[in-house]
């Protein structure tokens, strides 16, 4: 009998257990990232600043990196939106304060949330970037959420 007991709590627990967010820090860069259950990372990238992690059924992608700023924190932050311009991404939010910049927009049936922050040594900074499908608005909330309480610099 304990051993279907045991049994049953392993196949009870299992599923729970799976939905734990992985954890992502970058040593080139110094900053940490919780990554949310399911996505999948490619590996560092070979310059080392940073991850892209997919979530394939859901056609999610999460990009994290580092930068060294060519002027400044607000610059390098203006440069990103004009990118996002640029590939066509209708700018939908921003808010910024000195500490950390985010921004979002939409393209057709996707959208991305963008999040930035000057890192420790003044020089350089973080980002990450999430692209999702239109239908996934609302359970992107929690992750979103999650992202943005995990994204930190270290060893500062």
């Amino acid at each position: 009998m304990r051993y279907l007991i045991a049994i049953a709590l392993l196949l009870v627990t299992t599923p729970v257990m799976a939905q734990f967010w992985t954890y992502y820090v970058n040593e080139r860069f110094s900053y940490e990232l919780d990554v949310p259950p399911g996505y999948e990372g490619q590996g560092e990238s070979e310059n080392g600043d940073g991850q892209t992690f997919y979530l394939l059924k859901s056609e999610q992608v999460l990009a994290a990196w580092g930068g060294y700023f060519l002027e400044n924190f607000e610059a390098e932050v203006a440069q990103r939106q004009r990118f996002a311009s640029d590939e066509n991404w209708a700018i939908t939010y921003q808010a910024s304060t000195p500490q950390w910049a985010v921004f979002s927009g939409q393209r057709d049936h996707r959208i991305f949330y963008q999040r930035m922050m000057p890192l420790c040594d003044g020089a350089s900074y973080a980002a990450y970037r999430i692209e999702y499908n239109i239908g996934d608005l609302t359970a992107m909330d929690a992750v979103i959420d999650g992202l943005t309480r995990s994204f930190a610099p270290t060893g500062c």
